[in-house]
């Protein structure tokens, strides 16, 4: 019998590839996270070694492409959409993401084959969550765009690491009349927190 592969050669696959997020997401939601890891039944190790190789990946000196390693370790994607976005003519492929079987991981790519967004979305076909006040924002509950859209006109903000983004906006906190100013964040374009940082007359 050949000797097994050290974890470092072996395949790098789609589980591997959500216990990145999770990574990611274990500094806000750390009971979720912990929850998530028991259903893929990957030990806490496990995660940090699928995290560990993900960053050797990314910045080896001959790192392949974005796309390309979403390929090699995804398979090819679930489908692929041209969108237009401003005067950009971009590809929207996405994969599907079994922890989260509503959502999608997109990959936002421009002419010339550079991916230049890459986040969840909301899975074609499935309805977005109905966000009416601070009470809908738990974590998990939305993606990026369906916040903005919810509490139009919506602000970016900028993340606190490259797999976070940040949104401003006023949202009702379910008391009559009240408005509330928000910060939240996301990472890989899924809820984290909000923060409330002011009170609207």
């Amino acid at each position: 019998m050949p000797p097994a592969k050290p974890a470092s050669a072996a395949p790098f696959t789609p589980l591997d590839f959500q216990l990145v997020l999770l990574r990611r997401m274990a500094d806000h939601n750390a009971d979720l996270v912990e929850d998530a890891r028991h259903t893929l039944g990957v030990s806490v190790a496990g995660m940090r070694e699928a995290n560990r190789r993900w960053q050797a990946m990314r910045h080896a000196p001959r790192s392949r492409g974005a796309v390309s390693r979403y390929r090699s370790i995804l398979g090819d994607p679930e489908s692929v959409t041209p969108r237009r976005i401003g005067d950009l003519t971009c590809d929207a492929l996405l994969w599907p993401v079994p922890l989260w079987a509503d959502l999608r991981f997109e990959v936002l790519v421009a002419p010339g084959g550079v991916a230049w967004n890459e986040w969840l979305v909301r899975a074609p076909g499935f309805p977005a969550p109905e966000l009416r006040s601070l009470a809908d924002l738990t974590p998990w509950s939305c993606t990026v765009d369906e916040a903005a859209r919810a509490f139009a006109p919506a602000r970016p903000l900028e993340g606190s690491a490259p797999t976070r983004w940040g949104l401003a906006f006023t949202a009702p906190d379910g008391t009559e009349g009240v408005r509330r100013d928000c910060a939240a964040e996301f990472t890989y374009g899924l809820l984290q927190r909000v923060a409330v940082t002011g009170r609207r007359p």
